[in-house]
């Protein structure tokens, strides 16, 4: 029996001697796409990014009172704008789309609203639904608040980071206080193309930024992987068209001197209207990339020119991420998330809390999911040449075999089974080694059990 139908089976159990509807809600949340919330500063540029993943303009991106309220974008078969009010009521609201964007009519002052669901027919919603969070704008009680809405409704965290604050550690470290663990956390290192002062070589030197917060102890204990993401540039990859194609080939057309004056600052670019929504479309380094793209003919049309904005943008890089790191580990998140669950609704001392318990503590996932925490925030005393191999044995790369081995995507199956076996038998070595510390035996033995599963698949 898996996780997940060990999990569903004791919500039944629950949910049969409760009838406790957030028991109910956590029941059929088992068989729900996971949920990812999308976090970070005001002004972070959380609605972009949340538009680039969806690959459509559907979140808006301004100041207006729905950013102000937590919304959740879900799969569904047709456009479809619903408010949850803070009395237990929902309602379909009418909506229009503007600049790009859903315009809600919320019908109700916005202090009377719990939240927004948005659906829209979408094949990537389909995988995960996105949660756009407000801007957390204090380090107080505010942040304690938005990040209990966090907790309470998401299985997972992409936190948008600019400039590295103790505010942003702060927060990561709130959420692990909740069920969160670092496995489900992805950073983004938002409007990356700002960094290198949107320059053509901005997302290399962000790339470097972000390889930095990557190394950095503190962060990586609360947030192991960091992608940098220009988020105009990959919403603008999603939506392009033709006349913006046609504008930007005006500007590539002019005499070089002419585009190097015209584009040396945004207030230049910017000087007439047209221009000027073209730059809030794509930013100035998108208009100096999609430039220099199209007189050197590297693209010759819109569609082109759309993939390469969206190749630039680093939005499929943490596509894979989030494959990789949050969907690869759905089943383990959604049981995590029902069993916290049950702890929130059920008395200390039920017989349902005690069976919640021996899941956790039997359950090789949460093993897996606990020794790799430990080993990424230091208490785990695993020698420097073997916490690599570790880390990737327990996930932290992806749960594939291939991924778990350190193995090239196209390593056949005879090469994961000798690899597999080969770790098997030197973390089984080390579990048996006198010298090794209790600690460690009980990693070495973890790792040699999913060795074990690696063979059995």
């Amino acid at each position: 029996m898996t996780l997940l139908s060990r999990t569903r089976e004791l919500l039944d159990q629950a949910v049969g001697a409760t009838g406790d509807p957030r028991l109910v809600r956590a029941r059929h949340r088992l068989d729900e796409p996971l949920r990812v919330a999308i976090a970070g500063k005001l002004k972070a540029g959380k609605s972009t990014l949340l538009n680039a993943l969806i690959g459509e303009g559907v979140a808006p991106t301004d100041a207006g009172e729905c950013t102000r309220l937590v919304t959740w974008y879900a799969d569904g078969p047709g456009y479809m704008a619903m408010c949850h009010l803070r009395d237990g009521r929902a309602e379909d609201r009418p909506f229009v789309r503007r600049d790009g964007a859903l315009r809600i009519d919320l019908g109700h002052p916005i202090d009377d609203v719990d939240r927004l669901t948005v659906r829209v027919p979408s094949a990537r919603l389909r995988r995960h639904t996105l949660i756009d969070t407000p801007g957390i704008e204090s380090l107080s009680t505010e942040v304690s608040a938005r990040a209990s809405t966090v907790h309470g409704g998401a299985d997972a965290v992409v936190y948008l980071l600019r400039h590295l604050h103790g505010g942003d550690v702060r927060f990561l470290e709130t959420f692990q206080g909740g069920v969160g663990t670092p496995v489900n956390v992805v950073g983004v290192l938002s409007r990356a193309d700002e960094i290198g002062g949107c320059r053509l070589d901005a997302m290399t030197a962000a790339a470097r930024v972000a390889a930095r917060y990557t190394s950095d102890e503190r962060l990586r204990r609360l947030c192991p992987v960091v992608v940098p993401v220009a988020g105009l540039l990959g919403a603008a990859g999603a939506t392009l068209r033709e006349d913006e194609y046609r504008a930007l080939a005006q500007v590539a057309a002019l005499p070089m001197d002419d585009i190097v004056e015209l584009l040396l600052t945004a207030d230049r670019f910017a000087a007439i209207d047209d221009r000027r929504r073209l730059l809030g479309r794509l930013g100035l380094f998108g208009v100096r990339l999609s430039a220099r793209l199209i007189r050197e003919g590297e693209v010759t049309d819109a569609a082109g020119l759309a993939t390469a904005l969206t190749s630039h943008s680093g939005i499929s890089s943490l596509r894979a991420v989030l494959a990789t790191h949050i969907e690869g580990r759905a089943d383990v998140l959604k049981a995590r998330t029902a069993l916290a669950a049950l702890d929130d609704c059920l008395p200390p001392g039920s017989p349902l809390i005690a069976a919640a318990e021996r899941i956790r503590a039997g359950a090789h996932e949460f093993v897996e999911l606990r020794l790799l925490h430990d080993l990424r925030s230091g208490r785990l005393g695993v020698a420097d040449d073997r916490r690599g191999e570790l880390d990737l044995l327990l996930g932290g790369a992806g749960g594939s075999p291939r991924d778990r081995l350190g193995l090239p995507s196209s390593a056949p199956p005879e090469e994961i089974a000798d690899a597999a076996r080969a770790a098997q038998a030197r973390w089984q070595r080390l579990a048996e080694h006198p010298l090794s510390s209790r600690d460690v035996r009980a990693a070495a033995r973890a790792a040699a059990r999913t060795c074990e599963g690696i063979l059995a698949g």
